[in-house]
């Protein structure tokens, strides 16, 4: 018995936030059916009660919800949390609330209805990031101007000042440091970081250009490190590190 409690200890704990009922079970068997270990919250304030109660590897979030909204639940999670990873799984599909649930800090955002192997595919891909780190041979600090990141613990300091980073956003950061002084496409980066194509999300890659501009620029209008090229995509200046 105790072999089968270490082992589902080490599963990934998801925290499945849904009111529709029917949905929830559908969604709540086929995660554990692929090895994860799923608490289901029915609305708001209950979510966040369970998030005080114990660490998820992964929330599952949708928006319209009873008495507190997922937007407001992202939001206190990221005020606790900068690396819990948020997967938006709503009906909302206007460009506003897609950007607005990844300004508020979330991993990915998928729309109502949606194909359930898509959504497994992408629950399997932030986790695997959550994991990502880099091999002790690796260098895992880098410079950017005045800032040392560390990868490791997806954190930057600059002196007295100190950054941590959520895992997504940790991704592309390593991902245009690794290739300075190149031009990268907003298409390379869905591919790369969030594993997915379609041209319909690449403003998703602009949103996470805009956070890193707001926490390592020093004017993020006119950006020093972080270059867009028109048209293309995104470089990152060869000098800045």
């Amino acid at each position: 018995m105790s072999g089968w409690s270490e082992k589902e200890s080490t599963k990934p704990r998801i925290l499945l936030v849904e009111d529709e009922e029917s949905l929830a079970l559908g969604l709540e068997y086929n995660l554990t059916e692929e090895g994860y270990r799923v608490t289901r919250a029915r609305d708001g304030q209950q979510a966040l009660e369970l998030l005080a109660q114990q660490e998820f590897d992964l929330v599952i979030l949708d928006i319209m919800l009873p008495y507190v909204d997922g937007y407001e639940v992202a939001r206190q999670i990221r005020q606790n949390s900068r690396q819990t990873p948020i997967l938006f799984l709503t009906a909302r599909k206007s460009a506003n609330d897609r950007i607005l649930g990844l300004k508020l800090g979330a991993d990915d955002y998928l729309t109502k209805p949606f194909e359930l192997e898509e959504m497994l595919l992408r629950v399997r891909r932030i986790l695997e990031r959550k994991s990502w780190y880099l091999p002790e041979s690796e260098k895992n600090v880098y410079r950017l101007g005045e800032w040392e990141i560390d990868f490791r613990k997806f954190s930057a300091r600059r002196g007295e000042q100190h950054i941590t980073l959520t895992m997504r956003e940790a991704l592309v950061l390593k991902y245009l440091m690794d290739r300075r002084g190149q031009i990268v496409s907003r298409q390379e980066l869905l591919e790369n970081v969030w594993n997915v194509t379609g041209d319909l999300q690449t403003r998703t890659v602009d949103i996470f250009i805009a956070r890193l501009r707001k926490y390592f620029e020093e004017n993020p209008a006119h950006p020093r490190f972080f270059r867009s090229i028109r048209g293309v995509g995104y470089l990152l200046e060869k000098d800045s590190g």
